[in-house]
């Protein structure tokens, strides 16, 4: 068995330190090979020739970018980050800017389905914010659009939000109707 690979695929995939005992349990070695084997990966991570090192923090090793490749990795962490609406996202986005002021419950039960991740993704992107409190129990938060919203989308007011079109939407309700009545329940 290879252990110092296996070492480095730990220290890599958990980027946070990790304990001496933690990698000798895991790997079923003594904890003094396991410090002679990581001392012996943190020599070959020395060379120039690699952007890792691996440090020791007390009975810890972690394995981290060397500072010489801070300032390209700034760089990138610099650049702003595009959003990706993904469908679930985007229909949500949809009920929030056609049903604003919303709560979250408002928008699952239009959805049928949890919508935790979605609301929480648009108010990352900035396109949606919380616009005050249901007077309900438990005084539920309002979801609104924002500014950016309607720059993103080149609305100039939420007026120039497009119409559903009166056939369409008479399909939709019958889709809607047909499948409500299609439900049964067992008892």
């Amino acid at each position: 068995m290879n252990y110092e690979a296996m070492i480095e695929g730990i220290l890599f995939t958990m980027g946070a330190p990790v304990e001496r005992e933690t990698l000798a349990m895991a790997l079923e070695l003594p904890e003094p090979m396991v410090e002679s084997l990581v001392a012996s990966l943190m020599e070959k991570y020395q060379g120039e020739d690699h952007g890792l090192k691996i440090i020791r923090l007390e009975n810890s090793y972690q394995m981290c970018a060397k500072q010489s490749c801070y300032e390209p990795m700034i760089r990138i962490a610099a650049r702003p980050k595009k959003p990706v609406l993904t469908d679930v996202v985007l229909e949500t986005l949809a009920i929030i800017a056609y049903k604003q002021p919303i709560t979250k419950q408002e928008i699952e039960q239009i959805r049928g389905v949890s919508s935790d991740h979605a609301v929480n993704k648009l108010v990352e992107y900035g396109l949606v914010c919380e616009a005050g409190r249901l007077n309900a129990p438990g005084r539920p938060i309002l979801f609104a659009t924002t500014e950016e919203f309607l720059r993103r989308f080149q609305l100039e007011s939420l007026d120039n939000l497009p119409v559903p079109d009166p056939e369409k939407m008479a399909e939709i309700q019958e889709e809607v109707a047909r499948e409500a009545g299609e439900v049964t329940v067992e008892v």
